[in-house]
């Protein structure tokens, strides 16, 4: 009779997991590098990215996404693995994930085991930028099925790059005010052939489930990117903060906080102008409508291969960026526009064209998609799915700060956490000051309030609320 029983239902089960596998939904994982969020898709009118903001139609604009490290490689370490860098004793450049964490599964390589193809193009760990473009760099092969290092014009003709900042000429891209702006098609550059690698798998795997990540090099110094996308940004519109209110700014803010930009402030580099800031300000936000347009090309390509219905889409960068405010530029700040990037979900069967305000980190991202496909992740993960969220991104429980932190030495570091009013920031948990701000009254970070009295009480419960991610190793501290 069992047997019997077993035989009639057969065909059934084999349909089940039949249309079980055919609804797998894919994932495309698509990066930038430095971008932060002036962009129209965020409410930055001036920065046009009508495909970013037709992707946040598509799914979920979360305004207030922050990095657990504002420097590429612990950035994009931790959100690969879903564990902070402290876990994974990474705070710096170095290729040092395997080495120091060799059983972790990271989020490509789960979907590998569960029988996704998983590839990329591009940047997705940490790329030293432009030097490393057209290798594997910092890659984790374990994390991928295969990989495709393209180069472009940007990689290949560096020497037609402008530099700025004395005694530059002759130094690396990797760090600097450089720009160009060739008559070129968006294919000749790094970025316009990642999208194509991109459309190539998706057209080759679309008959199976994929875990396809489409790593952006731009805006990512040195600012290249064709020339139409420059001509977007007019230069008389480009402007730059006053640089004797941006100095005003940091009167009140901890000299640990901005050590690194202090030696030749403004704009971190000797004698760089203002004329020369707002050319690179402009060359930024051309790359990062090129970015934009190929984010399109990708969207389009979903929808020709009638992917839409069934792919998750995420749009995230590794860290915000300065571009002249209080008189900074680049990365590696504890301050908001530092630690916040754009990210954006769109994931089929919910919310279309929400936004949310609840704070949330880029190591949500390993449970969240781990979630949405119905994966096992490693019950080790240090972030929490966003599912709610994407399901009512207004009101959904949410209650989970956002953590990021600084390192420059064992002697200099700091953290900072993020709820959806305060940010709060300890450098060497307060021994060497503290931030306050309200981002109620004060999203500029202006006035830092840890020292004003009536916020005691306030300064108390965020410091307690912090503390518990302050795992920083011995050997990385004094």
């Amino acid at each position: 009779m069992l047997l019997r029983l077993l035989l009639v239902a057969l065909p059934f089960l084999l349909f089940s997991v039949t249309h079980a596998e055919q609804e797998k939904w894919n994932v495309l994982f698509i990066a930038a590098d430095d971008m932060n969020n002036d962009l129209s898709a965020f409410g930055h009118s001036q920065v046009k990215t009508p495909n970013l903001e037709r992707l946040a139609s598509m799914g979920v604009r979360f305004d207030r996404a922050y990095c657990q490290q504002p420097l590429c490689g612990p950035s994009r370490a931790s959100l690969m693995t879903g564990l902070r860098p402290d876990t994974l004793d990474m705070h710096t450049l170095k290729h040092e994930l395997r080495e120091k964490n060799p059983d972790v599964v990271t989020l490509g390589q789960l979907f590998r085991q569960n029988g996704y193809y998983s590839a990329r193009a591009g940047k997705i760990y940490h790329y030293g930028n432009p030097s490393q473009i057209g290798t594997d760099a910092n890659d984790d092969p374990e994390t991928w099925d295969e990989r495709f290092n393209p180069a472009g014009i940007d990689k290949t003709q560096e020497e037609k790059i402008t530099r700025y900042g004395k005694g530059r000429q002759n130094k690396g891209l990797g760090i600097s005010m450089a720009w160009w702006d060739p008559v070129s098609k968006d294919e000749e550059h790094t970025d316009g052939m990642v999208a194509s690698k991109i459309i190539e798998l998706m057209k080759q795997k679309k008959d199976e489930p994929f875990f396809l990540a489409a790593g952006f090099f731009n805006p990512h110094c040195p600012y290249v990117a064709p020339k139409r996308y420059f001509d977007l940004y007019p230069l008389e519109e480009i402007t730059i903060p006053d640089l004797e209110e941006a100095k005003a700014d940091l009167a009140d803010v901890p000299p640990m906080a901005i050590q690194r930009d202090t030696k030749h402030w403004p704009y971190y580099f000797e004698d760089v102008t203002i004329e020369q800031a707002r050319r690179c300000k402009q060359a930024y936000f051309a790359c990062n409508s090129f970015v934009d347009a190929q984010v399109g090309r990708l969207l389009d390509a979903l929808e020709e291969n009638g992917l839409l219905e069934k792919t998750i889409i995420v749009f995230w960068s590794d860290h915000g960026y300065f571009l002249g405010e209080k008189g900074l530029w680049y990365k590696r700040k504890a301050f908001e526009r530092s630690a916040q990037m754009p990210l954006i979900i769109a994931a089929p069967g919910l919310t279309e064209g929400g936004v949310t305000k609840k704070p949330v980190e880029l190591l949500d991202l390993y449970p969240t998609l781990a979630d949405l496909c119905g994966l096992e992740a490693p019950s080790n993960l240090e972030g929490a799915s966003l599912r709610p969220i994407l399901v009512d991104p207004e009101n959904a429980e949410w209650e989970k700060p956002a953590v990021t932190q600084i390192w420059h030495n064992p002697s200099a570091w700091g953290y900072s956490i993020r709820t959806e009013r305060w940010r709060y920031t300890e450098w060497v948990e307060g021994a060497a000051g503290r931030e306050l701000y309200d981002h109620h009254e004060d999203p500029e970070e202006i006035t830092n309030l840890a020292s004003d009295e009536s916020k005691a009480g306030l300064v108390k419960t965020l410091s307690a609320q912090l503390k518990p991610f302050v795992q920083l190793k011995a050997h990385k501290r004094n």
